[in-house]
């Protein structure tokens, strides 16, 4: 047996033992993922609007279970509003944010009727959740569903 072949021996089990250590890739599902638990939760207000009136709709994203926001990535929320409901913002981003923690980021959204109805608003929120070992990027889509109430005409 050559030099070369008996260090192959001698590492053979050392390289078997790496292949077996769990690697975390950023983007795999976590074990409270797989058991139907995500690492974070977005909930949102919808606000009672009337025709020709303002209010503050709000989009909160808290992360759980040892996650917490990324601070130095990028967040953003994409809006797209129907005909009749106009935001302040079609765009908002991590200077937007009204409460910024480790583990929770609120955005207010302005909202403004034109049209009276029922009005969806699409709110596309990107952000990144990281813990000890592993960072995920996350993108959602979150739907607000806005009444617009007629105005009442004057007597």
């Amino acid at each position: 047996m050559t030099l070369c072949d008996r260090r192959s021996n001698t590492m053979l089990p050392a390289l078997l033992f790496l292949m077996t250590l769990p690697i975390p890739i950023v983007g795999t599902t976590s074990a409270a993922e797989a058991d139907g638990i995500a690492p974070y939760e977005i909930s949102k207000t919808e606000p009672k609007l009337a025709l020709g009136g303002k209010a503050t709709a709000s989009l909160t994203i808290t992360a759980k279970g040892g996650w917490h926001v990324n601070p130095d990535a990028p967040i953003t929320v994409s809006l797209t509003s129907p005909a009749g409901l106009t935001t302040s913002k079609a765009k908002l981003t991590r200077n937007d944010l009204i409460k910024n923690t480790k583990e929770t980021a609120q955005f207010d959204i302005q909202v403004e009727a034109s049209e009276a109805g029922k009005k969806v608003l699409n709110a596309e929120t990107r952000f990144v959740l990281c813990q000890e070992s592993a960072c995920k990027p996350v993108r959602e889509t979150v739907t607000f569903n806005l009444v617009v109430a007629p105005s009442v005409a004057k007597k």
